[in-house]
């Protein structure tokens, strides 16, 4: 796989945060209450913000990149697969596609890490200080992406996990589970990391938060803290029809974690990688103002008629 496919325009010198003069680049976009869903590259869409403007960042990235080539989405449209692993029915129920990380290169892990380092960099003026990143991950490229943020300049402040079973893991050897029926070929998979970076926060933070409305989040009451570990199902078939995106995530899931980015329930939250606009939805559904970003103009149109039905949806 080419390094070339990994790229978005960013500009590595966005690191120097300044006010941006009004951008000349227009891009299609479309709201929803207090929310906008954007189709543009979100490198360039950065370059077009001004510095200080978004409060938090919730996002599911494109784990390995690879996958979200035109390439590979054609061939997961297609049903051929690719390095998206397509699974046998379970029980009469289709399952969602899985991308396969464990075929990813060296040099497509050093890739990955780069990605994530000019992204962050390119990320990190736009957002005000103490704004938290919250982004999803898995346990086999976790470590790569979170090396990546860190040295574009966030803060690592751990991990939130959402405790859910995927059908990732848990096989018996290709071709010799007869002969090996006792083994499983990796764990089976029962968790998603979504890692925390925060950008610095000027002086303490009760003075962040007085000043810019970030620094922590928000408790479910004033009893209890938020934390780290939040008890997940995975996307119901009824979701899934309401927004067909192979990496969809649970309104009742994200609508905990949007509510909690925002310490004092003030700001804006940034979806970069905004897919089928499930976060976007959950915003909504909230009460807060959003943005998202997406490049796929396939999956814009997907969002576009998704956002109002999932922001609709009752959760339990």
């Amino acid at each position: 796989m080419e390094r070339a496919q990994y790229a978005l325009n960013f500009d590595e010198s966005m690191h120097v945060a300044k006010k941006k003069e009004p951008s000349p680049l227009r891009f299609r976009s479309r709201t929803f209450g207090k929310s906008a869903l954007v189709l543009a590259d979100c490198g360039e869409w950065f370059k077009s913000q001004d510095a200080n403007s978004i409060h938090a960042v919730v996002t599911d990235p494109p784990y390995g990149l690879v996958e979200y080539s035109a390439e590979q989405q054609e061939k997961l449209r297609n049903g051929k697969g690719g390095i998206w692993r397509i699974p046998p029915s379970f029980d009469g129920a289709k399952r969602a596609p899985l991308p396969r990380f464990t075929v990813l290169t060296p040099d497509d892990l050093l890739s990955l890490e780069e990605f994530f380092f000019l992204w962050g960099r390119a990320l990190l003026p736009v957002l005000v200080p103490g704004a938290n990143l919250v982004i999803a991950s898995n346990p086999l490229l976790s470590h790569v992406v979170s090396s990546a943020i860190a040295r574009a300049g966030l803060e690592r402040r751990g991990e939130i996990i959402r405790l859910v079973m995927t059908m990732r893991g848990g096989d018996r050897p290709k071709a010799a589970h007869e002969e090996f029926p006792d083994v499983s070929v990796m764990p089976r998979s029962m968790w998603e990391p979504w890692l925390v970076f925060r950008k610095p926060i000027e002086g303490r933070v009760q003075d962040n938060l007085r000043k810019w409305k970030t620094g922590g989040f928000r408790r479910p009451s004033s009893e209890k803290p938020f934390g780290d570990v939040i008890q997940s199902g995975p996307t119901r078939k009824a979701e899934r029809s309401l927004a067909p995106h192979p990496s969809l995530k649970p309104q009742s899931y994200l609508r905990q974690l949007v509510r909690a980015v925002l310490p004092l329930g003030e700001g804006v939250i940034l979806d970069p990688f905004a897919g089928s606009g499930s976060t976007i939805a959950a915003a909504e559904a909230v009460g807060y103002r959003s943005i998202g970003i997406e490049k796929d103009a396939r999956y814009f149109d997907l969002a576009c008629e998704a956002i109002p039905k999932l922001t609709k949806l009752q959760v339990r």
